[in-house]
Parts: C-alpha cells; structure tokens; sequence
C-alpha cells in the first residue's frame, strides 16, 4: 500500500482570512518573525498497489474535480517518501 498526498492552498492573489487571524496571534502568543501565514488543506490518500503514472493522473482528477476549487485553489500530489513506487512512475 502506497501513500499520496495532496496539499491544497488558496490562490497567492486570493485572501486568507483564517491564515491572516493566525499571523495576527502570533506575536501575541510570543512568535516573532513570522511575516505571513497562509492556511491550507493536506489529503492523505491510501492506494492499493502500485503507484505508477495512471494511478497518478487518477487522483490528479480526483484533486481537481473533487478536493480542490480550482478558480481560488492550487493543488499538488506527490507520493509520500518511503511509499511503493512503480518503475514506470521513476
């Protein structure tokens, strides 16, 4: 069983409200140094048997049709290090 992960973060033009009320608490919290905070979604996503090309775009569509809005959202997905990797996929 393989793991692939796809993060899910807003647009850089898009506001983040959420990631801004972060920033915002950090110093009071006594975090210095942090300019900015953008606030995202992280999908784990189990596979059964290989993970080679195919199965990649597969759950490329699955981000795009399903776990990302793509007109405010940009997505990536990657194979988790340490998971099975097909030969094809190398």
């Amino acid at each position: 069983m393989a793991r692939v992960v796809v993060d899910v973060m807003l647009k850089p033009e898009i506001l983040d409200p959420q990631g801004q009320a972060v920033q915002r608490a950090l110093p009071r919290l006594g975090f210095d140094g942090i300019s900015d905070v953008r606030q995202g979604k992280r999908f784990e996503l189990e596979v059964d048997g290989p993970v080679d090309e195919a199965a990649l775009a597969r759950i490329h569509d699955l981000a795009e049709s399903f776990l990302a809005n793509t007109v405010i959202e940009d997505f990536t997905v990657k194979v988790e290090e340490g998971a099975e990797v097909a030969e094809a996929a190398k």
